[in-house]
């Protein structure tokens, strides 16, 4: 929202995807910012990208690792193709890195929208797609227009106005001015395609709940009293 702080908003939001090379099953591939400060935040997430360090894991000084496999550094370079050829624009990042390894720079794009085919689809790689939306009305509708429903953000200084979207996004969870937060106590699951059930939480153990029901008709049935302990 236009209203964020952008010095929390930005790093936040560019780790909510960059985070394990964007291997996470509720990475914030797909970003929407209200206009008044689009431009600022589309700079600010690709100078952020700029400066993240690719390397091995055993290195101390590696801020990103690798892909998990040449297929699937394949697919994700695939992604990126079809939204050239699409009519994307990157502002950074979009290539591969070395010859050794699965490596693929922290990639933004702007200029989308829902129909391009990295929208739609999950990536599960290290690549933002910009959005803008004018209103509550804009972004909810594109927020929804999705076959997916894990994971969500929200960046606001207006509580109320936060708690509103919450309540109107369809994901199973969502991070207010945070995100990738996590507490065992609290369910973890997907709405639409993903994900069926939850973990965490009490309706983990539900999951793994055996319940009966017993039916009793009373009328004509001799009652003894017993004792349990």
């Amino acid at each position: 929202m236009d209203d964020a702080d952008l010095g929390v908003a930005i790093p936040g939001a560019a780790e909510g995807i960059f985070f394990n090379h964007g291997q996470c099953c509720c990475a914030g591939s797909r970003l929407y910012v209200q206009e008044k400060i689009y431009d600022r935040v589309v700079a600010g997430i690709s100078d952020y990208a700029k400066t993240i360090r690719l390397g091995s894991g055993q290195d101390p000084t590696t801020q990103m690792g690798p892909l998990v496999s040449k297929n699937q550094e394949d697919t994700v370079l695939g992604y990126i193709q079809a939204g050239l050829e699409e009519g994307a624009e990157l502002t950074t990042g979009g290539h591969k890195v070395g010859d050794r390894g699965f490596f693929v720079e922290p990639t933004v794009f702007v200029n989308t929208n829902r129909n391009l085919k990295m929208v739609r689809e999950e990536i599960f790689g290290p690549v933002l797609t910009i959005e803008r939306f004018s209103d509550l009305d804009d972004l909810v509708e594109k927020a929804n227009d999705t076959d997916y429903g894990l994971g969500s953000g929200i960046w606001t200084t207006d509580l109320s106005n936060a708690h509103k979207i919450a309540k109107m996004i369809r994901a199973g969870t969502v991070f207010i001015n945070c995100y990738n937060v996590f507490d065992a106590a609290m369910p973890f699951g997907g709405y639409k395609q993903s994900g069926w059930g939850r973990n965490r939480g009490k309706e983990a153990f539900e999951a793994y709940t055996e319940t009966k029901a017993v039916y009793v008709r009373l009328d004509g049935i001799h009652h003894t009293s017993f004792a349990c302990r």
